[in-house]
């Protein structure tokens, strides 16, 4: 199938001029900006006037290789100069120095196209993955790839390059069926990992042991949020949505065979190494 063919038993009048984006970019990083809920504010500002003759756009993140996988379909309302003092830019929206350049800044209204396949829908790009945004044309309708379970979040990379949201965190706990790799290798083994708290980079080290591992203790911060810790009780209860910036990795991989006393004399040394003591957020 095509994404053309899917578009058009959807709904949509594919004699409208419609534009396809990919938003992938070495210097801004467009994920976590999708997953702060900031990506629509950066794809409506442009240095080019790269949508002010469309009437659609079909937005889509850079996944893997040439792949892009569906956010969202928009209607182009109008375009202006981007003026600062009018539109409302993102609390914490991380890359403020591009809004000191003249700018376009196109009014956009979100769709109810296709909401059942958002973060599910992979197209194939194609080759040419530096054209960033590209018209919708019967000779270029993108093949789709494959339709992501519900839930899904990622291929598990490894233990090693294991870095998680704590949005991706939750999804995959609270959806096993479509995550279940990362079920079975989470809870295959004990280990050492860390909390970062991304807005000021403070860290957290902990451990796990146990029948589940490493996922039975990471399932009480998706559903606690701060997993019973202390430091991290109280800076929720001053923040409370400080968790959102949190995000979790692994230092180090213990067989399940090791009792909890040999676990933590690991995590032990890892705070010491890391400084997380007198620095970061264990406060013992």
């Amino acid at each position: 199938m095509f994404l053309t063919e899917l578009l058009s038993m959807r709904g949509l009048d594919l004699s409208k001029s419609i534009k396809l984006v990919r938003h992938q970019d070495p210097n801004y990083d467009t994920k976590y900006l999708y997953k702060r809920g900031m990506l629509d504010f950066y794809q409506s500002i442009q240095s080019n006037d790269v949508f002010g003759n469309c009437e659609y756009l079909i937005s889509f993140l850079g996944y893997e290789q040439s792949k892009a996988i569906y956010i969202g379909a928009y209607r182009v309302i109008s375009k202006s100069t981007f003026n600062r003092s009018v539109t409302k830019v993102p609390p914490e929206y991380p890359y403020m120095e591009i809004l000191e350049q003249p700018l376009f800044h196109y009014e956009v209204e979100k769709m109810d196209l296709l909401n059942d396949l958002v973060d599910r829908l992979v197209i194939d790009w194609g080759a040419s993955t530096r054209a960033w945004y590209q018209w919708l044309k019967k000779d270029n309708p993108k093949r789709v790839v494959e339709i992501l379970p519900a839930g899904y979040v990622k291929e598990f990379p490894g233990f090693e390059d294991v870095i998680l949201t704590f949005d991706e965190l939750k999804t995959i706990v609270n959806s096993p069926d479509p995550n279940r790799i990362w079920h079975t290798m989470l809870s295959s083994v004990a280990g050492v990992y860390l909390i970062t708290d991304m807005t000021d980079g403070s860290q957290y080290v902990g451990s796990a042991s146990g029948k589940l591992g490493i996922m039975g203790r990471w399932r009480s911060y998706a559903e606690t949020k701060h997993g019973g810790n202390i430091k991290l009780v109280t800076l929720l209860q001053r923040e409370p949505e400080r968790y959102k910036n949190f995000q979790y990795s692994i230092l180090r991989t213990l067989p399940k065979s090791l009792t909890q006393t040999e676990v933590i004399g690991f995590e032990q040394k890892y705070k010491q190494k890391l400084g997380s003591r007198a620095f970061g957020l264990n406060g013992n």
